[in-house]
């Protein structure tokens, strides 16, 4: 650490932002705000939904794939990442893997399904396959979900920011939240790619600079290694498949990668954006480009997470005061390290906020394109007239929920550290989804109220294990020891903690000593507490949340579907089906392959390059043929009863 500086920890006092770094955090939102309003005069003369919610269809993959980044690596990611580094292991270096997977199945198994049906809204893919009952409580689902989601991403960043730096609170909610609201409302997806973009590129920046410069603060990123290979906080090699440990390689594999899944497989806000690219194999080159962009947001934030665990090894700030959660140890760490540096806290706070914009700015889109498709078009189609009207009602709505994410910001201080809350979200409200989703483009024989019963079932059962979770608070024991032995308590009004005084006094084999004493402690604890069995049920791993609900919605919709008869595979129309055999058996004989389809007839369907040149006819303006949905929903309208399908 640099001689000539005091820190946090020795003066007792936090650094405070400067006038740049507020200029640099007002240039980021004028920016932003600016990108919306070139894309609303530009097209100031389309007044279409297509292009409102859609890019007119014709994006390049490289934005898409950039903005599918920045829409749930957000600010939480940001936070939440570095504290989950100090606080215990490297052990959730392994969720890395399990993007892999994720993107290997949202691009291969549920997009083209998506693509070939060329839906808006993903929830118009449930009244095809199953009726207009089970598409709307998937996108009343959808919409709650987002709602809370955005509230957490917007609370967030303020409330680190405020607790560490003085920087107003409800004055960086509101200017973020209006900024945001502003350009979604006026510019459309357009605003939101590019917003995204470029928000994408000061969260990188950000990044390095907090990771180039902390490492130089401990004496190279290798010291800061070395210093959590002796405290134990290096850890790749749990494979306990316990379900009840927070982490572990299969906790972080496999049930990340259905917690995952469950944004990019299902989520509208993902789907939306691959949509707007003009094919669909640029729609999944732009899900492959993500993948190392994932990785590479994760591994930053997690090698930023070991710097911060070095720089403060003697002196936890949390005990000590300077903090009072986890999630706002990267603003502290930031402001110790870079506060010297006229800019840099800004730029920090212009990267922290850019990944709450992307984020809120695709929400807001995507719940006006669910509830315009689902929900306007569906029961107040006689008013919806015009493209016009219906891409005003797209701008009120992303204007109103705007709003009501605003309000809703207080709700999310009460939902504990932001990382853990997000992806607990995802699982006990995206899981459901992503299980109805499953159940329909895999099990053919599945019907609506299997499928209905099922999604139910399985919100009700999660959100059962949530709120138990809340309720019960399993414990769950800070792996990585601490100490404040490096702490200055002669300026604090408060006494250092007796049991971690004397942590560091001892040599470093008393220390590991210690170490893993404390781990068979804390091993032996969640054994004896989660004898009992109610205990045990609430205390699943929250990264096990959406593979649980999926599972859930699986086995209860197929047994309700075989009570009240199944559907005959050969009269649905293939296009609602992934021949998931095809997709990842392709070199197994057809005599094989065959039985596998389950009497779908896929041999009906048109091929991707044929449906991809029709998608695109229709953007070129050759063709105005209706999806398969408008012109169910006409026959419905006209009293016919004819079905489009």
């Amino acid at each position: 650490m640099a001689g000539d500086r005091q820190y946090s920890f020795q003066t007792g006092q936090k650094n405070e932002f400067q006038v740049l770094d507020y200029i640099l955090f007002a240039g980021l939102l004028i920016c932003s705000a600016g990108i919306g309003l070139f894309y609303a005069i530009k097209d100031r003369k389309k007044s279409n939904t297509k292009d409102f919610l859609l890019a007119g269809g014709d994006m390049n993959p490289i934005p898409v794939a950039l903005s599918l980044l920045a829409s749930f690596m957000s600010a939480i990611t940001l936070l939440g990442t570095p504290a989950e580094m100090y606080n215990y292991t490297t052990i959730y270096w392994w969720i890395g893997l399990g993007y892999f997977f994720v993107i290997l199945g949202a691009a291969h198994v549920y997009m083209p399904v998506f693509y070939r049906l060329r839906v808006t809204s993903s929830y118009e893919y449930l009244e095809l396959r199953f009726g207009k009952t089970s598409r709307t409580i998937g996108a009343i689902i959808y919409v709650v979900q987002m709602t809370l989601y955005m509230s957490i991403v917007l609370y967030a960043p303020s409330l680190a920011l405020n607790a560490v730096t003085g920087f107003t609170l409800w004055g960086s909610i509101w200017a973020v939240g209006l900024v945001c609201i502003f350009y979604t409302t006026i510019g459309g997806m357009k605003a939101v790619l590019w917003t995204d973009t470029f928000q994408v590129g000061m969260m990188l920046a950000g990044l390095l600079a907090v990771l180039i410069q902390g490492s130089i603060e401990v004496g190279g990123f290798s010291k800061a290694w070395e210093r959590s290979v002796a405290t134990g906080r290096i850890n790749f090699v749990d494979f306990d498949p316990d379900p009840a440990i927070r982490h572990s390689f299969w906790t972080c594999v496999v049930g990340g990668c259905f917690t995952w899944l469950s944004v990019y497989g299902a989520n509208q806000s993902q789907i939306q954006r691959a949509i707007t690219c003009s094919t669909l194999r640029r729609a999944q080159l732009a899900y492959w480009l993500n993948w190392p962009g994932l990785c590479i947001i994760l591994y930053l934030c997690a090698m930023i997470g070991t710097v911060i665990y070095a720089f403060y090894e003697t002196c936890d700030p949390k005990t000590y005061g300077l903090i009072t959660a986890s999630d706002q140890l990267l603003p502290l760490f930031v402001l110790d390290v870079l506060g010297h540096i006229p800019g840099i806290p800004g730029l920090f706070v212009s990267c922290l906020f850019s990944g709450a914009l992307s984020t809120l700015s695709s929400g807001l889109n995507s719940i006006a394109a669910v509830l315009l498709q689902d929900v306007l078009r569906v029961f107040c189609v006689g008013r919806i007239t015009s493209e016009t009207i219906a891409t005003n009602a797209s701008k009120i709505i992303a204007l109103i929920f705007g709003f009501i994410c605003l309000g809703l910001t207080y709700v999310a201080s009460l939902l504990g550290g932001v990382l853990q809350a997000a992806l607990a979200l995802f699982g006990v409200i995206g899981g459901p989804l992503l299980g109805v989703f499953t159940l329909g483009m895999m099990f053919p024989w599945a019907n609506e109220k299997g499928a209905v019963a099922g999604m139910l079932t399985s919100l009700t059962l999660m959100l059962w294990i949530s709120v138990g979770y809340q309720i019960h608070k399993p414990k769950v024991a800070t792996f990585s020891p601490i100490s404040v032995e490096g702490c200055n308590w002669n300026i604090s009004d408060k006494s250092p903690p007796p049991h971690l005084t004397s942590f560091y006094t001892n040599s470093l084999n008393q220390s590991s000593t210690l170490i893993n004493s404390t781990i068979t402690a804390a091993a032996e604890m969640t054994k004896e507490d989660s004898y009992n069995i109610m205990d045990r049920f609430y205390s699943l791993s929250y990264l096990w949340y959406s593979a649980t609900a999926m599972i859930v919605v699986i086995g209860v919709g197929m047994a309700v579907s075989a009570i009240t008869g199944f559907e005959k595979p050969s009269e649905m129309d293939p296009k609602l089906f992934c021949p998931i055999f095809d997709v990842f058996c392709p070199f197994l004989p057809e005599k094989i392959r065959k039985p596998l389809r389950f009497g779908v007839q896929y041999d009906k369907m048109k091929s991707c390059g044929e449906i991809e040149m029709d998608f695109q006819d229709k953007i070129d303006g050759k063709e105005e043929e209706a999806s398969p949905l408008q012109g169910k929903v006409v026959a419905e309208v006209n009293g016919d009863g004819s079905k489009a399908m």
